[in-house]
Order: structure tokens, then C-alpha cells, then sequence
């Protein structure tokens, strides 16, 4: 039986004792696909055995899992063995919703779930990928204008970042996807949440678009290792523009590299991907996190080989 499965599996981790500390155990995983070369593992472990935690992280990645296993099954699973939540990353953090209780305000406005918290029988999701895109915008691009932000990307992280850029201060969102619709569903989101004219969903990618903005953001998986590349042609950016990127594998990917060379000012992923671990870590254990010490233990991984990875 499938369940038998994941619950022999995460039986065997809840039971593994050379986790560093002295203090109470806590078992925690991540959910997606193509993930095991995440660097969330060791950002979350490494701060935990910091606070005498002996803290286990657990990846469910559904590639290399018995074909057929649903999302049902895999929360079922975690919370029979004790796990305190999971984070989820792509292609889930919509699909979730449906199997959860409740959600917090930030994952309510976003419309995705990035951390699911066990807790008193109920399963509360959370959107951590909106505070940790906001807080790394806010500390590494102050002064930047704002009035016109192109965003690349409506899907779960897009979302967050849409949001993200409401609490900073953007004036219009100009929103492009490749699935027109999505486009404009999170243009209509944001202007709800917002105001009228706050966003637009922009039906093609063109010249005008980019040199009427201030900025860009890159919220599709375009530019990771296994889908190399840049999310819109290279000659449309100028060196007035300011481009961010939370592909964070490879760490300058070829967004950014082109946006360094003419001069563009740019923000990485890795930003975000730290500061959202960190506030998943305080939500799982309720402990504030040395941010510090988990980007050092973010920049440690660096080394891996960079072939397969969300934004997560």
C-alpha cells in the first residue's frame, strides 16, 4: 500500500538520533518535485542543531516516489509520524490548499501555500515566499524606483512576489505569462487587494512594455539549471531598468549575469530563498532563527552540483 510506504520511510528518519542537542526533537520535510538538491534541508537542520534542537528535514520528492502518490497521502503520512509540517514547493502550492483547514492572511491574498503547519489535529498553510521576497527587496534595493514594475510569471510565486511588491511600495504591476488567463486572474487579484489600476496583465512581451518600467522581476523557473535561458530576450533590457530574479539555482543566473554586465542593478533569489526559510523554520519549531547562520549555511551548499531545483 502506498501509505505503508511513505510511512515506513518516514518512520525510519523520525528515528535517526545523531541530530546534534539536547532539546526536543523536530521532524520536518518538503514537499515537490525534482528537489533533491534543495539547500532548505541544510539551512533548516544546520539552525536547529544551533538551538539544541534535534531537528530532522525530510524531502518528499514525488520524482523519485512510487508513481500514483497523491498529495492526500503524503499529509496523511507526515502527520501519522509526528512531523510539526512541511514545506511545499513547485508544483504543489496551490494544489494544497483543498487539503488543508485553514489558511493564514498572507497565503489567503496570495492564493499559495508554501508551509503547512501541523498542529491540534488541524493543518494551517502558510505563505512565507511573500514576507521573504518583501524583506529582501526592502534591505538590498532601497531607493529603487517602483511606479511601473514588469513581473515575469503569475503562477504560486509570482503571486508573492505581486503581493510583495504592494506592501514596498509598487505603483502598476505589468503582469506576463504565458497562460494569458493567469495573467490576468492575479492582475484582477491585485488590483482587489490594492486598488482599481494597481495591476495590468500585459498580453505580449514587447519593447514598449520594458522601457516604460522601472524595474523586473523574473518569477518564472526560467534561468534554473535545467531550464537555462533567459525569460524574455536579452536586447529588450536596458541599463536604466532594475531586474531581480528568485531563480536561485544557479545562483547568477543568465538574467542577472546580462543585467550585471550593462550595468543594471540586481537582486538574486538567494535572498528570498533565506529569509522564507527562515521565517518556515520560526512557524515550525517558534523559535526566531539567526538569519545569518542560515545564509552561511545556504552559501555552504553552493558547492553541490546545480542541476535540479525549484525556488524553494
Amino acid at each position: 500500500m502506498r501509505e505503508d510506504v511513505l510511512v515506513a520511510n518516514a518512520t525510519a528518519t523520525a528515528a535517526w538520533s545523531g541530530s546534534p542537542g539536547t532539546g526536543r526533537s523536530v521532524l520536518v520535510g518538503l514537499l515537490g518535485r525534482g528537489i533533491q538538491l534543495s539547500r532548505t534541508p541544510a539551512m533548516h537542520e544546520i539552525e536547529g542543531a544551533a538551538q539544541g534542537l534535534k531537528y530532522i528535514y525530510r524531502l518528499f520528492d514525488t520524482d523519485v516516489m512510487p508513481s500514483g502518490i497523491t498529495i492526500a497521502e503524503i499529509l496523511r503520512s507526515a502527520e501519522i509520524c509526528g512531523f510539526a509540517g512541511l514545506n511545499i514547493t513547485y508544483p504543489y502550492k496551490v494544489e494544497v490548499i483543498g487539503h488543508l483547514d485553514g489558511l493564514s492572511a498572507a497565503a489567503s491574498a496570495v492564493g499559495a501555500v508554501n508551509t503547512v503547519i501541523f498542529r491540534d489535529g488541524r493543518r494551517t498553510g502558510h505563505n512565507t515566499d511573500l514576507w521573504g521576497f518583501a524583506e529582501s527587496f526592502r534591505r538590498a534595493m532601497s531607493g529603487a524606483a517602483r511606479a511601473n514594475i514588469v513581473l515575469l510569471g503569475a503562477g504560486g510565486a509570482g503571486a508573492a512576489v505581486a503581493h510583495a511588491l504592494l506592501e514596498c511600495g509598487a505603483g502598476v504591476l505589468h503582469i506576463f505569462d504565458a497562460d494569458g488567463d493567469k495573467a490576468a486572474a492575479l492582475a484582477a487579484d491585485v488590483c482587489a487587494a490594492g486598488g482599481p489600476g494597481r495591476a495590468l496583465a500585459l498580453a505580449e512581451l514587447d519593447a514598449a512594455a520594458i522601457a516604460a518600467a522601472d524595474g523586473l522581476v523574473n518569477a518564472t523557473p526560467v534561468g534554473m539549471a535545467s531550464r537555462p535561458g533567459t525569460p524574455l530576450p536579452a536586447n529588450l533590457i536596458g541599463p536604466g531598468l532594475w531586474i531581480a530574479d528568485i531563480v536561485y539555482f544557479p545562483l547568477e543566473t543568465e538574467l542577472l549575469r546580462h543585467a550585471r554586465r550593462i550595468g543594471c542593478r540586481v537582486l538574486a533569489g538567494s535572498g528570498m530563498a533565506i529569509l522564507q526559510a527562515a521565517r518556515a523554520f520560526e512557524h515550525f519549531t517558534g523559535l526566531t532563527p539567526n538569519e545569518r547562520r542560515m545564509e552561511a549555511a545556504f552559501h555552504a551548499s553552493a558547492s553541490a552540483p546545480e542541476r535540479r531545483s525549484q525556488t524553494e
